[in-house]
C-alpha cells in the first residue's frame, strides 16, 4: 500500500480475514476492509480453516474494530451460487448468512459466484432475497466468467436494483480451490455493456482498453476480455 499512488476519489481496500489482518490494514492506511464468509462448510474449512459460524463471528469482531478505526466495511458471501465441493448451494442457506451479516451493518454486502456456475434467474432471486434481509445496506455482485454467464448475471442483478459490481482488468484472476474457474468478469466488458445501456460509471472505456493491452504485454499472453480485442463502439445519444 505504501508504494501505491493515492488518487482522490478512489477507495483503497484490503481483504481481511482475521484481526491481525485488520491491524495490518489499519497500519497500511486502507480506506476499506473486506471480509469473506463462505456459504458451505467444506469450502470454508478449505479456504479459511474455520466453520461458517466461526467466520461470521470473526467478521463481527473485524467489522466492529474497523468501524471504531473509521474504516469502511464490506463483507462477501462467497460460493453463493455453487461450491466446488458440495455442489449447488441452497438459497435459504445463503440468505440465512446474509441475515446474520446484515446485523453487523456493513457499508456493503456482496454475493459472489466464486466458481462461475450461477445463472440470471438464480442471481435475481438471491439479490431480491438479500435486499429484503439487508435493508439499507448497499449490495454488490461478484461474478466469475467461468461458464460465460457473468455479464448475463450482472444484467439480472441490475434489473433487481444492484448497482455495484466487482470486475478485473482484462478478466484476469481465478480461484485456487476451483482450478477451472476463470477470473472475475472483465472490467472493460462490463463498462461497455452498462454504458450502452445508458448508465454512467465515470470510467473511460478507451483508457481501460489501453490498460488491458498493457496488461497483456506484462503477462505475455492474451487476456480473456472480448472488448479488449474488439474495441468499443459509439454510445447511444
Amino acid at each position: 500500500m505504501a508504494g501505491l499512488p493515492r488518487k482522490e476519489g478512489v477507495s483503497y481496500s484490503a481483504l481481511v480475514l482475521n484481526e491481525r489482518g485488520l491491524e495490518r490494514a489499519v497500519e497500511a492506511g486502507v480506506d476499506e476492509v473486506c471480509g469473506v464468509v463462505v456459504a458451505t462448510e467444506t469450502f470454508s474449512q478449505a479456504n479459511q480453516r474455520a466453520t461458517v459460524d466461526e467466520s461470521v463471528q470473526r467478521w463481527r469482531s473485524i467489522c466492529e474494530a474497523a468501524r471504531t478505526a473509521g474504516i469502511k466495511t464490506a463483507v462477501t458471501v462467497s460460493a453463493a451460487c455453487g461450491c466446488p465441493y458440495e455442489g449447488r448451494v441452497d438459497a435459504d442457506r445463503v440468505l440465512g448468512i446474509v441475515t446474520e451479516l446484515a446485523e453487523t451493518q456493513p457499508d456493503e454486502l456482496a454475493l459472489a459466484d466464486t466458481i462461475g456456475v450461477g445463472v440470471p434467474t438464480q442471481v435475481a432471486a438471491l439479490f431480491e432475497g438479500a435486499a429484503q434481509r439487508a435493508p439499507g445496506i448497499v449490495l454488490r455482485g461478484h461474478f466469475h466468467n467461468t461458464r460465460n454467464t457473468a455479464l448475463a448475471n450482472i444484467f439480472a442483478a441490475i434489473e433487481v436494483g444492484v448497482r455495484v459490481f466487482d470486475a478485473s482488468l482484462g478478466g484476469v484472476g481465478g480461484c485456487p480451490f476451483a482450478p477451472e474457474a476463470t477470473g472475475n468478469v472483465a472490467t472493460e466488458d462490463v463498462v461497455y455493456m452498462v454504458h450502452q445501456m445508458g448508465y454512467e460509471t465515470g470510467l473511460d472505456l478507451d483508457a481501460l482498453i489501453e490498460a488491458s493491452t498493457w496488461l497483456e504485454d506484462q503477462l505475455g499472453h492474451r487476456v480473456p476480455s472480448l472488448v479488449a480485442k474488439a474495441g468499443g463502439f459509439s454510445r447511444p445519444a
